[in-house]
């Protein structure tokens, strides 16, 4: 379902993340003011006030947990894109040369990013990854190996070489691993059902002023929702709207083409 929403457009995501479950409790409030009468919902007042009060900290102790888990890992994922894009331009300088398995070397990292482009992201966006992308990262390995072995190149440009490639490697596994989405399952049951009691804890009060209580039942709706709904929306680093794009890798091909 995280997938699915984080794959929406932004106005669907907020139909179904917000206006729906405002106009829901909005609906559930009137129908059990209708139900059960003020009389008896203005006797909870005063104790299901001091409840509300403790239950709201610690549902947004836990919504607040979340966000900033989630914007760090999405912020984790950029940096993974830039880090991978600063590794490929140092390994394309490293490898300078009008030696074959220079120019060989070139070749496969060049068609590394074309593909980490073209393949790696359409999978990213539905938790998988691309094994043609796997394949032109080994035939790169491969070219550098065949690179380190030429006697012309000085070892510690060979090294610095292969660690460059290392951290492409590192880096494209670690975008891979956040793709598959942030949030586990069981924090994603305890943020939905947080979200839904504490709203209904609001069903407990009751104020003569029937329209204002449900403007304030629909604003704190919102409020909760619309956390979920930042959550949802960068859950999935590489999916949706808002997401991690290959532009860094662009950049980076786009200076090997002015070369």
């Amino acid at each position: 379902m995280s997938l699915f929403l984080s794959g929406c457009p932004l106005w669907l995501t907020g139909i179904l993340l917000i206006i729906l479950p405002t106009a829901a409790a909005a609906g559930a409030l009137i129908l059990i003011r209708g139900h059960v009468g003020l009389e008896q919902l203005t006797t909870n007042n005063e104790v299901a006030g001091f409840k509300f009060a403790v239950v709201g900290v610690i549902y947004a102790v836990l919504l607040a947990f979340a966000v900033i888990v989630v914007w760090e890992r999405f912020t984790e994922a950029e940096v993974a894109v830039v880090q991978e894009a600063g590794a490929a331009a140092t390994a394309y300088r490293l490898s300078s040369g009008n030696e074959p398995e220079a120019v060989a070397t070139r070749a496969a990292l060049g068609n590394y990013l074309r593909l980490a482009i073209a393949r790696d992201w359409p999978q990213m966006a539905v938790e998988k990854d691309s094994s043609d992308v796997t394949r032109a990262l080994d035939v790169l390995y491969a070219s550098a190996l065949r690179l380190a072995q030429n006697e012309s190149r000085q070892p510690g440009v060979v090294l610095e070489l292969l660690n460059q490639l290392d951290t492409i490697t590192n880096a494209r596994r670690n975008r891979l691993q956040l793709a598959v989405g942030i949030v586990p399952g069981v924090l994603w049951t305890a943020l939905t059902l947080g979200g839904i009691l504490t709203v209904a804890f609001t069903f407990f009060f009751g104020t003569e002023n029937l329209k204002a209580q449900v403007m304030m039942t629909g604003v704190l709706t919102t409020i909760v929702f619309l956390g979920l709904f930042v959550i949802v929306t960068i859950d999935h680093p590489f999916t949706g709207p808002v997401h991690v794009g290959s532009e860094p890798l662009q950049h980076v091909l786009e200076d090997f083409a002015g070369r």
